[in-house]
């Protein structure tokens, strides 16, 4: 969430920076956010005042009656009648006001960084990186969808039948190969200085607003409402608000955190071959890196979580390239996004399997996580993380681009993890 006092410093630089994600009437937005915190501090100046003079008219009040002038203390009292009526008016504005000028910050989205390149769409992301040699594949080769179909190890119409569709079934090698990777990733993270958590894959409201999902994501997001819980989208959800409403100690910082979850996602109205096999599920496996960073270090450490995924991609032998998110297609919270994609030799084209992103202090700012600076001053801390990796599209690469005649070679960094290194 932004800050008032950020809006009215940088109005015009926010103006700018936000157009790059396509919002009308910015202005209009902007202003009125200012008009209502404006109209809050009037309200709570007037509260303030009333309540003063309700103070001092007791006092007043208490004095009337300990020197015996009984007419003026029933007068003063009338008057405590009239000011209370007053205040509860003004209570009553001010609440209403801080409820609206709430929401209408909830939904603002953060303001993009200066290197978000401008665009409405995927097809205006800059590409930052990408493999020089694409790998070719043999006549006859596959997409995933028949591989796995071939070889028995993800069962789609199981999953069907128990849940519904985009909700597949692991099965023999398949299961294992997934664990292989859940427990590959784990390990990485590990190695690189991230504390494994294992949170709870379902949410309160409070942590749906306090990292941004709500309420920007609420019709993606599965709700069990006779308990008013979520289903989370992702591990990032359940491990940042880990720190809602925390003050860290400057010297604690960076706090590194990885966990491992199922995610679940409506994806309303997502169809077409695009979205056939693994390349789009209700429900799917994610290791999540995320990291609580001085505000002064969060760009070196927005760096040091991509090479980290980049590892990940270079031990497996995929074929990848980064993009640099566009402002259409920047998420919400985010103010700067890193894609990774991998080569799906089988389907010959890329597939999404990581966001990197940098979220700078807009969800600390929900979240109310601070840190105590060396003087002992409260400063809002910035939050980051990444998909270190999303699995169905890791997998679906690793069984298109791993397929020979006779079988799918599995990664060697994996074999250690599966016990096998070929699924035939």
């Amino acid at each position: 969430m932004l800050q008032v006092s950020d809006i009215k410093e940088n109005r015009n630089l926010f103006i700018k920076r936000l157009s790059k994600r396509g919002i009308p009437d910015l202005d209009r937005i902007l202003d009125n956010v200012i008009a209502l915190d404006e109209s809050r501090k009037e309200s709570q100046t007037q509260l303030d005042n009333l309540l003063a003079e309700l103070n001092s008219l007791s006092k007043t009040i208490g004095l009337l009656m300990k020197e015996g002038k009984k007419e003026e203390a029933e007068e003063a009292k009338s008057n405590t009648g009239r000011i209370k009526n007053q205040t509860k008016e003004i209570q009553e504005k001010l609440e209403a006001t801080k409820k609206e000028l709430i929401s209408a910050l909830y939904n603002i989205p953060n303001v993009p960084n200066e290197l978000v390149p401008a665009g409405n769409t995927e097809d205006d992301n800059e590409c930052i990186y990408t493999v020089e040699t694409l790998p070719e594949l043999f006549d006859g080769a596959k997409p995933h969808w028949d591989l796995i179909s071939t070889y028995d190890i993800v069962d789609f119409e199981l999953g069907n039948k128990i849940s519904g569709a985009g909700f597949p079934v692991y099965k023999g090698k398949g299961a294992k190969l997934q664990r292989a990777l859940i427990n590959f990733f784990l390990d990485e993270a590990e190695k690189a200085g991230y504390t494994e958590v294992q949170p709870p894959i379902v949410i309160n409201e409070a942590s749906g607003y306090g990292t941004g999902q709500l309420p920007d994501k609420e019709g993606q997001m599965y709700h069990l409402e006779d308990t008013d819980l979520y289903l989370i989208p992702t591990a990032e959800v359940p491990i940042t608000n880990l720190y809602r409403d925390v003050i860290i100690n400057e010297n604690d910082l960076p706090i590194k955190n990885v966990g491992y979850t199922p995610c679940f996602r409506k994806e309303a109205g997502s169809w077409g071959a695009h979205v056939r096999g693994l390349n789009r599920l209700h429900q799917f496996d994610k290791v999540e890196i995320v990291q609580v960073q001085h505000p002064d270090k969060s760009d070196d450490t927005l760096k040091e979580m991509m090479a980290h995924v980049e590892g990940l991609l270079k031990k497996l032998g995929l074929p990848y390239r980064i993009l640099r998110l566009c402002g259409g297609d920047l998420g919400f919270t985010s103010t700067l996004t890193y894609d990774f994609e991998v080569y799906s030799a089988g389907q010959q084209r890329w597939l999404e399997v990581s966001s990197v992103s940098n979220f700078e202090t807009y969800q600390a700012n929900r979240l109310k996580l601070r840190y105590r600076t060396k003087d002992n001053k409260k400063e809002l801390l910035h939050t980051l993380n990444g998909s270190a990796l999303a699995l169905p599209r890791i997998l679906a690469s690793i069984l298109e681009n791993g397929q020979t005649e006779d079988g799918i070679i599995i990664p060697e960094v994996l074999r250690p993890y599966t016990g096998f290194d070929k699924v035939s």
